[in-house]
């Protein structure tokens, strides 16, 4: 079985901490004993070098000790390696070759060191790392050191061939979906594994089964910092997301996320919520309610692309507007009168 698919059957997988010892240096006794616990829990992957590890460790001379003490532990197991790599295209080369001389099975690829590049010059760093090992994609929240990068990104990242994963950590509701989105859009929803790495909604993320047009996809597993503790638990409550067809609520969570979605186009986080007000009246606008967008404000409008937007989550999702729409048209003469 290829990384590819391992991924896909959906896992546990922790984000390995670093051992010290009092004077702050490795204690490599503890640091096997750490992924000696991960294995006996029952996780199916290790990801290490990664935020949980500290990224200081580059800095520090311990990131090929670090990597080398969890290769050999887990050597003999039948577990996932993931390396985080990190830093401009040089440093991110060397460190992806690396964990490949190790023998890890993919890296975790983190672009903070990018921000303030294009999207092209993202992705041109991408397909140098994917050249090399396969790579999960990393949407890592800019209050951990991450960059925030639009919807356009990740729907040409997915087209990347070597992209087996793609770990979903904004804690942002909108931009989670805009992942999941882009990835059905893209028509690899069966090669490329979700992850969350959401620490505050891990459950939900687990049990919502997301829907675009038809197009369906789950979140498979975990890569989390959280799950570097209780994670024997982590494993069992993972089993029994896996286990669980209660279609009421497995709808119910389709609904959810179809309306955070609904909302996005309207609310316009994208640009920092600047949509929001005109984006309301745009609705009301196309529905004949109101004549324009006005608002008190003269500059006020919608946001580009915003419109397209709402076109398309009407399109998506038609049974969460049109029966407003067929009503508002049915009384909407009377409601005008004077």
């Amino acid at each position: 079985m290829n990384i590819r698919e391992k991924l896909r059957l959906g896992h546990v997988i922790p984000a390995h901490p670093l051992a010290l010892n009092s004077a702050r240096k490795l204690d490599e006794r503890r640091q096997r004993a750490l992924t000696r616990y991960y294995i006996a829990a029952g996780v199916g992957g290790i990801a290490v070098a990664v935020h949980t590890t500290q990224f200081e460790i580059r800095e520090r001379g311990l990131l090929r000790p670090v990597l080398e003490l969890a290769a050999e532990v887990a050597r003999s197991h039948n577990v996932i390696k993931i390396a985080g790599v990190c830093g401009k295209l040089p440093q991110a080369v060397s460190e992806a070759e690396l964990a490949k001389s190790f023998g890890y099975d993919a890296v975790l690829l983190n672009m903070n060191a990018l921000k303030g590049d294009s999207v092209a010059s993202l992705l041109d760093h991408v397909r140098t790392i994917a050249a090399i090992i396969p790579v999960i994609g990393f949407y890592l929240q800019p209050a951990a050191g991450g960059i925030v990068v639009p919807y356009t990104f990740w729907r040409q990242f997915a087209e990347i061939p070597n992209i087996v994963a793609i770990k979903i950590a904004p804690f942002n509701r909108y931009q989670t979906f805009e992942v999941v989105r882009a990835v059905l859009e893209s028509g690899r929803s069966q090669e490329i594994a979700l992850y969350t790495g959401n620490d505050d909604n891990i459950l939900v993320d687990l049990l919502t089964e997301f829907e675009v047009d038809g197009r369906r996809a789950r979140i498979v597993g975990g890569l989390l910092g959280h799950w570097a503790v209780w994670t024997k638990g982590a494993v069992e409550l993972l089993a029994r997301v896996k286990n669980r067809t209660d279609p009421i609520l497995r709808g119910e969570l389709t609904l959810a996320q179809q309306i955070t979605d609904m909302n996005a186009s309207i609310f316009d986080p994208s640009h920092n919520f600047a949509g929001c007000i005109p984006g309301i009246h745009e609705v009301l606008r196309r529905q004949g309610l109101l004549e324009g967008l006005w608002t008190l404000d003269p500059g006020s409008g919608l946001s580009p692309g915003q419109s397209e937007e709402i076109d398309r989550v009407c399109r998506s999702y038609p049974h969460l507007c049109a029966e407003d729409d067929r009503f508002i048209q049915e009384h909407r003469d009377a409601w005008l009168r004077p």
